[in-house]
């Protein structure tokens, strides 16, 4: 497989375990922009990285920038999209891609317009544990799905400032953790949910610090999803078939699950990779993606995106970039 030269956009947490990611292996990112420069010199430093821009706009026009990660906050990601997509540049994304359905059509249709590649960097999709579960289920073992049920609860302090509660940075819970339960939703569905209720409780600040979703296809599979950004709930799914039902915790980087049999009550452990691994899995499906491999799922980054900008849109939440 050729040789690709990363850069990342950002330098914060995502962007030092993508740094690390590059380490595992053998290899090292090409460049790194950041709208602190020095915070940028400091990263370029620590990892050995070839380049470091002046200006963050540096970055699009670099003739030798094959792939751009972007790790901003989620709020700004469809300004910096829209550039690395029309210079031509593959994009891998940090969650939650976009604001919005809206947002989100734009960046696709500049990706085919311009032929490259855009994906959201979500863990779910290229964990090996998804990947060996989908081979399970579809062997037909475990019968047709019936239901999920999905958790998601972190303990935030009440500061009003951070990105977990700040409006001005498209805080809240369905952005920030709702984006992993309901790709986790869609992963195992059959087809996108068409039914959806909700139900919403705001923080001071006016975003969604708690919510419960329920969802249903067309084949009539359902699912249920509770979101907190104030109270702590272990990360868990549980997929329920006919003959059994599956368990996964800490599931946004899982690497292990377990099967329980209906008729024996038997249980199965599955083990298949690694948590601390995650990124490593999302860059070499990102370049298989960019060789020519359709492994990116970009069709359920868009579900779950309509999924969230319905629910929003029936709340009459809006973040201050959809007001203008």
């Amino acid at each position: 497989m050729k040789e690709y030269r990363w850069a990342s956009l950002g330098c914060g947490v995502i962007a030092n375990q993508l740094a690390q990611a590059m380490e595992k292996r053998g290899k090292r990112l090409y460049a790194v922009a950041n709208r602190t420069h020095e915070k940028a010199v400091e990263f370029a430093e620590k990892y050995g990285v070839e380049k470091v821009y002046d200006s963050m706009e540096d970055v699009f026009e670099d003739e030798n920038v094959d792939i751009i990660y972007i790790s901003t906050p989620h709020n700004t990601h469809i300004k910096y999209l829209r550039k690395a997509l029309a210079a031509g540049k593959h994009v891998l994304c940090e969650k939650s891609i976009t604001l919005n359905s809206e947002e989100l059509e734009e960046a696709i249709r500049l990706a085919s317009e311009n032929q490259v590649v855009l994906a959201e960097a979500m863990t779910i999709y290229h964990m090996p544990i998804y990947k060996r579960l989908s081979q399970i289920i579809a062997s037909g073992e475990l019968g047709a799905l019936n239901l999920i049920q999905m958790n998601f609860g972190s303990y935030k302090e009440y500061d009003m400032r951070n990105r977990f509660f700040n409006r001005n940075l498209a805080g809240g819970a369905i952005l920030d953790i709702g984006v992993y339960a309901l790709s986790f939703v869609r992963w195992f569905m059959t087809s996108k949910p068409d039914e959806i209720l909700s139900q919403v409780r705001y923080a001071p600040s006016g975003v969604d610090e708690q919510a419960s979703i329920l969802l249903k296809n067309k084949e009539e599979e359902m699912a249920t999803v509770i979101l907190s950004l104030h109270a702590k709930q272990p990360k868990r799914g549980t997929i329920a078939f006919e003959k059994g039902y599956i368990e996964l915790y800490e599931y946004p980087r899982g690497e292990e699950a377990m099967i329980t049999y209906t008729e024996t009550g038997e249980k199965e452990r599955i083990s298949v990779g690694h948590t601390e691994d995650a990124l490593v899995y999302e860059i070499e499906d990102m370049e298989r993606a960019v060789s020519g491999e359709e492994c990116m799922f970009l069709d359920y980054t868009k579900d779950v995106m309509d999924i969230m900008t319905r629910i929003r849109k029936e709340w009459g939440m809006k973040y201050p970039e959809e007001e203008e």
